[in-house]
């Protein structure tokens, strides 16, 4: 059985590791973007503005810069797990959500869960491939 590639993408851009974990694992052409919180850079305290600001957080910046640094974008995402820490933002962060992904979707599952860390009001994972992908 041949071996399989394993890198660890990183960017400073997005929150770094505390804990242990990584930002992003990819094996061969697929990457695992771990769970990403609106957090400020900087400061490490979620950004103001509520559900929907964090969201755009997570979105716009983190996810984006991931998925930069291994080379690829939105486009590449082809699975996305929206974690909530109440089920009634579920339209708010929806809406932040499409701005990003307006066509050809990943798959998406979205839960609510007891909480999330540091009191965060959403967290967003996501799948990604690398290279060049056509739709059939």
């Amino acid at each position: 059985m041949a071996t399989l590639r394993r890198q660890i993408p990183y960017t400073p851009k997005a929150p770094v590791r505390q804990g242990i974990y990584s930002q992003a694992v990819v094996v061969d052409r697929t990457m695992y973007i771990s769970g990403q919180l609106g957090l400020d850079v900087a400061s490490g305290q979620l950004v103001e503005g509520g559900v929907q600001a964090q969201a755009k957080q997570v979105t716009l910046i983190f996810i984006h810069t991931i998925l930069k640094a291994a080379g690829c974008d939105y486009t590449n995402v082809v699975k996305t797990t929206v974690l909530l820490a109440d089920i009634n933002d579920f339209n708010g962060v929806n809406e932040v959500y499409k701005t990003f992904f307006s066509s050809n979707f990943p798959a998406r599952a979205a839960y609510q869960v007891a909480a999330l860390p540091r009191g965060g009001r959403v967290e967003i994972e996501a799948i990604a491939v690398l290279g060049p992908l056509s739709d059939s």
